[in-house]
């Protein structure tokens, strides 16, 4: 039996109100959330993607399908100029609901606000089209998610993750650079960027409505909203590897990533973090098991 599946909306068209950057307004036209109400609808961004969606997809449904939950999956194309839409076509009966939203604002962090703001679902995560993170990870997300915490982030660097393929030595250095300068943002979040995060979707609604950074650095503006907001965080370790045909060129986007940074900074200083619970959370990975470890309490700074 095929599984229905939701009309796609053209690459071309905004799918929701979405503050345009640096002027805190939205577009004028409201569509519809692409999917009916489930427990759970993960959102892939996806810039060019014909040749690494399909696998993706189809580990996701397939680790889905096996869950206690409903769920969907809406791939948010940034206005690719392959057959990353049609891609998604061919994929309809992989046994989950599978949408496609188009999002005319470039940038990753344009296309995760697209699909977080327009979720029916209880709660809504994102990943990586490279699937670098397994879906198996999903787990230990939708456990944190129903003992209450509201953002949950997936992890490199806690305790109990582990990296089987690590990026080249100039991204690590890069890496190391990019957390030192935005430690304050961060609090004391690990890993910003690892592309696996969810949330409860009362929450993701009110930190993505004001994010206005869409590329390299979103994840840090999200997380410094989450912290402004009081929410509740939780990192939990995930099994992670690099995987090839990364957009990231670290000489020619640095000063495009600098210039993100300065922006944050303008944007965030007048809202002190104030998180009420930072929990590092405690899952064994399958490649390097962990004991548990005591929750962390933040105040504000």
């Amino acid at each position: 039996m095929s599984t229905p599946r939701t009309a796609a909306t053209p690459p071309g068209e905004d799918a929701a109100r979405v503050p345009l950057p640096g002027t805190g307004t939205a577009p004028a036209t409201t569509a519809r959330p692409a999917t009916t109400a489930c427990d759970l609808e993960l959102v892939i961004p996806a810039y060019n993607e014909e040749q690494r969606l399909a696998p993706t997809v189809l580990a996701l449904a397939g680790h889905l399908r096996g869950m206690p939950l409903t769920a969907a999956l809406r791939v948010v194309d940034n206005g690719s100029s392959d057959r990353t839409a049609e891609c998604v076509d061919r994929l309809a009966a992989s046994g989950i609901p599978i949408t496609v939203t188009g999002c005319s604002r470039r940038g990753k962090g344009a296309a995760v606000a697209r699909g977080m703001v327009t979720t029916k679902a209880r709660w809504v995560g994102f990943c990586d089209a490279d699937l670098a993170t397994p879906a198996t990870a999903i787990d230990d997300a939708v456990a944190l998610l129903r003992d209450g915490r509201q953002v949950v982030i997936g992890s490199r660097r806690c305790t109990g993750a582990s990296v089987p393929v690590r990026q080249p030595a100039l991204r690590r250095l890069g890496g190391a650079g990019f957390r030192l300068a935005t430690r304050r943002f961060s609090g004391p979040v690990k890993d910003t960027q690892c592309g696996f995060k969810f949330f409860e979707a009362e929450a993701a609604r009110r930190i993505f409505a004001h994010v206005t950074t869409t590329g390299f650095a979103f994840d840090l503006e999200v997380i410094a909203r989450a912290r402004a907001l009081g929410l509740s965080l939780a990192e939990f370790p995930v099994v992670w590897s690099d995987q090839e045909g990364s957009s990231f060129r670290p000489f020619a986007d640095g000063r495009r990533v600098a210039g993100e940074l300065w922006r944050l900074h303008r944007t965030m200083h007048r809202l002190p973090p104030r998180v009420v619970h930072h929990a590092p959370a405690a899952f064994a990975t399958p490649a390097a098991p962990s004991a548990p470890s005591a929750p962390a309490t933040e105040g504000a700074g």
